[in-house]
C-alpha cells in the first residue's frame, strides 16, 4: 500500500473508533503520533455447545477481560438459547465498562452456511434448522455477527491463543457430544464449497451399525460420541463387565462421560478399554486425513479430551503406525492449549476479521 492509503485507511479506522492515537513517537517521516488499537474497542464471543453456553468479552486484541460458562441444552431452541447468551453478553459487556460491542462472533454445534449465518440440518439441534441466528443477534446488538460451526471456531481460537500458534496447516479435533474438525491450510481456515469441510463425525467407520442422529448408521461420532460412551458405559456396567461402572449408575442414576473419566482414573478395565475402542476409532478416521492432508499438527479439544492420556496414546498409537513414516516424523499429537476459552476466542476473532477487514 502506499503512504497515502495508509493514511486514508488509518483515517477511516479512527473515524470508526477501531484505532486511536496514543501519543506521539520520535520522528521518522510521515506520522508523527503513534497509532494503536482503541481501548474502548469490545467484542462478543459466543461459544454454544450441545450442553453449555460459554460467553466472553475481549479488547480489541483479543484478550479475554471477562468469561462467563454456563449449563444450558441446546434442544430447547434458538430463542431461549439465545436469549441466555444475550443477557450474559450485557453483563459482561457493563462490567468491562461499555454497553455495545463492536462485533459478536458465535460458534454453534452444527452445520453452519457462513454466508448466509444460518444452521442448516444440525443432526444435534434440529429445531435450529434455517433459523435466522446471524440476524438476530445483530438486530439486538445492533452491530456485525459472524457465525460459523463450534470446532471452526475453536480452531481459530488455537491458532491465535494456543499451541497452533507457529504452524500454518493443522487440523483441530473436537471430540465432545459431537466430532468435528477444523482445517487450516496456509494459516486460513477452509471451509470448503458449502462449510461442510471438516465434518468428520459423519464418516463411516468399519464394523459399527449404530443409528446416528444424521439419518444413517455407524458414523464415527455415533460410535464415540458422548451418547456413545453413556451408551457404552451403561451396557458395561449392567452386563457386570465393570462393577465400578455399576456403582456409579446405582449412585447418579445414569452414566455419562463423566462417570467413565472417574472409573479410568480409578483403574477400571472395563471403562479404559471403552476408551481405547474410541481413540482406535478416531485414530483410524484420522489416519485417512493425514495421509490426505499430510498436516503439520493435530490438536485435540472438546469435553472427551478430559478422559485423559490414554484417549491421547491409543490415537496416536494408531496414526503413527497406519500413516506412512513421511507424513508422521514431523507431526505432533497434542491436547488443546487453549482449553474451554478456544471457542469464545475463536469466535471473537471470527467477527474481528470482519470488522477490521479492509473495505472493497
Amino acid at each position: 500500500m502506499s503512504r497515502t492509503a495508509i493514511a486514508a485507511e488509518l483515517d477511516r479506522l479512527t473515524a470508526l473508533r477501531l484505532v486511536e492515537e496514543i501519543g506521539p513517537a520520535g520522528f521518522r517521516g510521515g506520522r508523527s503520533a503513534t497509532i494503536d488499537i482503541s481501548g474502548s474497542v469490545r467484542f462478543v464471543g459466543i461459544a454454544i455447545g450441545a450442553t453449555s453456553v460459554s460467553v466472553a468479552v475481549t479488547d480489541g486484541r483479543l484478550q479475554v477481560l471477562a468469561l462467563h460458562r454456563t449449563e444450558c441444552d441446546v434442544r430447547q431452541g434458538p430463542e431461549p438459547v439465545l436469549d441466555l447468551a444475550t443477557k450474559l453478553s450485557r453483563k459482561l459487556l457493563l462490567g468491562s465498562g461499555v454497553d455495545k460491542p463492536l462485533g459478536v462472533g458465535l460458534g454453534v454445534p452444527g452445520p453452519v452456511d457462513f454466508g448466509r449465518g444460518i444452521a442448516v440440518s444440525p443432526p444435534i439441534m434440529p429445531k435450529w434448522d434455517r433459523y435466522p441466528v446471524r440476524d438476530r443477534l445483530a438486530g439486538q446488538f445492533d452491530c456485525p455477527v459472524a457465525m460459523d460451526n463450534d470446532v471452526n471456531v475453536m480452531a481459530l481460537g488455537e491458532q491465535l491463543a494456543g499451541v497452533a500458534s507457529t504452524v500454518d496447516n493443522f487440523l483441530f479435533v473436537k471430540i465432545g457430544t459431537g466430532i468435528g474438525c477444523g482445517v487450516v491450510a496456509n494459516g486460513q481456515l477452509y471451509r470448503g464449497m458449502d462449510g461442510c469441510a471438516g465434518d468428520i463425525g459423519h464418516i463411516r467407520v468399519p464394523e459399527c451399525d449404530v443409528p446416528c442422529l444424521c439419518g444413517n448408521t455407524g458414523c464415527l461420532e455415533a460410535s464415540f460420541g458422548g451418547a456413545a460412551l453413556g451408551r457404552e458405559a451403561l451396557a458395561a456396567a449392567r452386563s457386570g463387565r465393570s462393577p465400578l461402572l455399576r456403582e456409579l449408575l446405582e449412585r447418579n442414576g445414569t452414566l455419562t462421560a463423566a462417570e467413565v473419566g472417574q472409573a479410568v482414573s480409578a483403574g477400571d478395565a472395563a471403562a479404559m478399554q471403552l476408551v481405547r475402542d474410541g481413540g482406535r476409532r478416531v485414530g483410524e478416521v484420522l489416519t485417512g486425513l493425514v495421509s490426505f492432508f499430510n498436516p503439520s499438527l493435530i490438536v485435540l479439544g472438546g469435553g472427551l479430551t478430559k478422559l485423559g492420556h490414554i484417549l491421547l496414546a491409543e490415537m496416536r498409537s494408531v496414526i503413527y503406525r497406519r500413516s506412512l513414516p513421511l507424513a508422521t516424523r514431523n507431526l505432533p499429537i497434542t491436547m488443546s492449549d487453549a482449553g474451554q476459552r478456544a471457542g469464545v476466542i475463536g469466535a471473537a476473532r471470527l467477527v474481528s476479521d470482519q470488522v477490521y477487514r479492509l473495505p472493497r
